[in-house]
């Protein structure tokens, strides 16, 4: 009888867990917005202009303001990857909780499941990268 292999798992870096959270994240942000348009009630809003069932209307300064929204994030990928631990943690810890808090005011009178479903995951994964960059491991330097 042969015994079954064991595979060694490898220590994964936290720069590159962080990253790989915000990249799902993305495409969380993103695959929730672009099921939106098989409702009818979003792309008749587009349609006229205006975003659903809200006061918002569809021109530069919105779209402005969308895309300064998710410039962060996106940014957030290749910033896990090349900022110093100690500002990367702060930077982490601060902006996975104020999307995350972003995310949940989103969700406030929302009656569709699929995007209370997609924000709930969104917000468990920005919980997630906060957490990570929370427990961050310290060097320990030797005396």
């Amino acid at each position: 009888m042969t015994t079954p292999k064991q595979y060694q798992d490898t220590p994964i870096d936290v720069k590159l867990v962080l990253c790989g959270l915000w990249i799902t994240t993305l495409f969380l942000f993103a695959y929730v917005d672009i099921f939106g348009f098989f409702r009818a009630d979003l792309i008749q809003g587009v349609l006229d202009g205006r975003v659903a069932n809200t006061p918002f209307v569809i021109d530069q300064a919105f779209l402005i303001a969308t895309t300064g929204y998710i410039v962060p994030p996106i940014l957030m990928v290749v910033l896990t990857l090349t900022l110093r631990p100690r500002v990367n943690r702060m930077v982490n810890i601060v902006a996975s909780c104020l999307y995350l808090v972003s995310i949940l005011a989103s969700c406030i009178g929302e009656t569709w499941i699929y995007y209370i479903l997609g924000s709930l995951a969104e917000a468990v994964l920005l919980a997630v990268v906060a957490r990570v960059a929370w427990r961050w491991p310290a060097v320990v330097s030797a005396a």
